[in-house]
C-alpha cells in the first residue's frame, strides 16, 4: 500500500509523486525512525535470533554442522535495516510539496551451495578438502556455483518534490521526482554460477575487517581509521513517480527508484575465477556472521578467493519498479495492493518480485491498525501488523512485518519498525 499511501516525508524512496497530493499535513517532520528485518527459509527460529541477538556466543562443533547444512539454501538469510535521523516534509502554494531526510539504509542475502556452506562453518576440515589435495581443488565457479553472497550499506541524502499536474472533477493526476546523495558505507556482491563469478568488496573501517598484508600494495585504496560511517564510495541516485486519484476512492501509483550508480573506491577487492583456495582457519567460530563471513569470502586474508587491489569500481543502484492500487472503502477502512519488481541484480536489491495486499482500518480518530499478507523477496508469505496512534500534531506508531511467523513459524521473519517522534502541522490527520 506504500506506493499510493505513503505521504510526506515517508514517500521518500517510495513514491515522490504522493507529495503531490492536496489534503495532507502543511508540515510534517520525524527525529528518530527505524525499521529492521530479517528472515530465513531455512533456518530454526532459535537460530536466527541468536544472529540477531547473541552474535558473540561461539559456535560449538555440533553448531557447525548444524548450521552448515541449515545454510545450503537459496535463501538462507535475507535482511534489511533502516534509520531515518532526521526528515522534514512541506506543502508549499503552487509549487507542490518537498521533502528532505538522511537515511542509513542496508541490505543483504545470503544463498549458499553445500559445499560453500561446509567450508563456511567448517573451514579448511570441510569435506572438500579432506577429500582433494590443494593441487586438486576445483575452480570457484565449479564448487560454489548457485552462491550468492550480498550486502550493501548506504548513508544518503534525500530531496523530493511532488506536485499536481492534472486536476479535473474526478481525476487528480500528480508527478513527483527524488534526487539523494548517498555515501558508500559498505558492499560485499559475490555472485557465482557455472563458468561466471562475480567478486567485490569495499568495506568501510567501520566494520574493522583485516586486510593483512594487502595494506602494504600501492595499489590499495586503503581507509583505516576515522569513525562513524567513513565512506568507502559516493553515488547519486534518482527516483520518478505518478500518483492517481479517480474519484474519492481509488488510488493509483507507479514510481521508478534508486536509478543512478555508486562508484566504490576505499578498500576495494575484485577477484576474477581461479582454484579454489585452501582456508587456514576453521571457519566462522561466532553468531556474528556477518564480519566473518565477510573475512572468509571478501577480504584477502584467509579467503576463498586471491583478490586483486584497485581504485575504484562503478556498480548500478538497486534499482527498483513499484506499483500500486488503493481503495478507499470508507473513512474507517483503506485497502490496497502492492507489487514491487527488481530491475537489477545487485548488492542491495531484493532477489525476487514482492507482493503485499493491505488493510488499514480507524476505529477512531486517533487510532489506526493496519495489516494484509505479504510474499517474496526471499521472505516467503508473512502477516505484518501495525498500530499507530495520531493526533491533529503528533503521531507515534509501531509494527511487525510478521506478527503470526514471529509466534509460530519455525522459520520465522522477525522484524519491527517504530517511530515515536513524528509531529504533522496544518491539514489533517491521515
Amino acid at each position: 500500500m506504500a506506493t499510493t499511501f505513503a505521504s510526506d516525508y515517508q514517500a521518500i524512496g517510495i513514491n515522490p509523486a504522493n507529495l503531490g497530493r492536496v489534503g495532507g499535513s502543511t508540515v510534517a517532520f520525524t527525529i528518530g525512525e527505524f525499521g529492521a528485518g530479517a528472515g530465513s527459509q531455512s533456518l530454526t527460529r532459535q537460530q536466527l535470533r541468536k544472529f540477531i541477538f547473541d552474535t558473540g556466543q561461539r559456535l560449538t562443533l555440533t553448531d557447525k554442522q548444524e548450521l552448515a547444512r541449515a545454510f545450503t539454501s537459496d535463501n538462507a538469510l535475507n535482511f534489511n535495516a533502516d534509520a531515518t535521523t532526521l526528515a522534514l516534509a512541506v506543502q508549499l502554494p503552487v509549487i507542490g510539496g518537498i521533502a528532505i531526510s538522511n537515511r542509513v539504509r542496508s541490505a543483504g542475502h545470503v544463498a549458499l551451495n553445500q559445499t560453500a556452506a561446509e567450508i563456511a562453518f567448517l573451514g579448511r576440515d570441510a569435506p572438500i578438502y579432506t577429500s582433494a589435495s590443494a593441487g586438486n581443488l576445483p575452480l570457484v565457479t565449479e564448487a560454489l556455483a548457485g552462491t550468492d553472497l550480498q550486502l550493501a550499506v548506504m548513508n544518503e541524502f534525500n530531496l523530493a518534490w511532488g506536485t499536481r499536474v492534472l486536476d479535473l472533477p474526478l481525476l487528480q493526476v500528480s508527478a513527483g521526482a527524488g534526487y539523494r546523495y548517498i555515501q558508500g558505507v559498505g558492499i560485499v556482491d559475490i555472485r557465482v554460477q557455472p563458468g561466471s563469478l562475480r567478486a567485490y568488496s569495499s568495506m568501510s573501517p567501520v566494520f574493522d575487517l583485516n586486510y593483512g598484508d594487502m595494506v602494504n600494495d600501492p595499489s590499495f585504496n586503503l581507509r583505516n581509521g576515522g569513525s562513524g560511517l567513513q565512506p568507502v564510495g559516493k553515488g547519486h541516485g534518482f527516483d520518478l513517480g505518478l500518483a492517481v486519484e479517480a474519484g474519492k476512492a481509488v488510488r493509483l501509483g507507479v514510481a521508478v527508484t534508486d536509478i543512478g550508480h555508486m562508484t566504490w573506491e576505499g578498500n576495494l577487492l575484485t577477484a576474477n575465477d581461479q582454484k579454489l583456495k585452501q582456508l587456514k582457519s576453521e571457519g566462522i567460530g561466532s553468531y556474528n556472521f556477518i564480519k566473518e563471513a565477510a573475512e572468509i569470502f571478501a577480504t584477502g586474508t584467509d579467503s576463498l578467493f586471491t583478490y586483486q587491489t584497485g581504485q575504484e569500481r562503478r556498480a548500478e543502484l538497486p534499482t527498483k519498479l513499484r506499483a500500486g492500487a488503493g481503495l478507499r472503502i470508507s473513512e474507517f477502512f483503506e485497502a490496497g495492493l502492492d507489487v514491487t519488481l527488481p530491475l537489477n541484480n545487485v548488492a542491495g536489491n531484493i532477489t525476487t518480485p514482492f507482493i503485499g495486499a493491505g488493510l488499514d482500518y480507524k476505529p477512531t480518530r486517533w487510532l489506526r491498525l493496519s495489516s494484509g499478507v505479504t510474499g517474496g523477496a526471499g521472505y516467503g508469505i508473512s502477516v505484518p501488523l501495525g498500530l499507530t496512534l495520531a493526533t491533529k500534531v503528533y503521531e507515534a506508531g509501531i509494527s511487525t512485518r510478521d506478527v503470526a511467523g514471529l509466534l509460530t513459524s519455525e522459520n520465522p521473519y522477525l522484524s519491527v519498525a517504530a517511530g515515536f517522534l513524528r509531529f504533522k502541522l496544518g491539514g489533517k490527520t491521515q
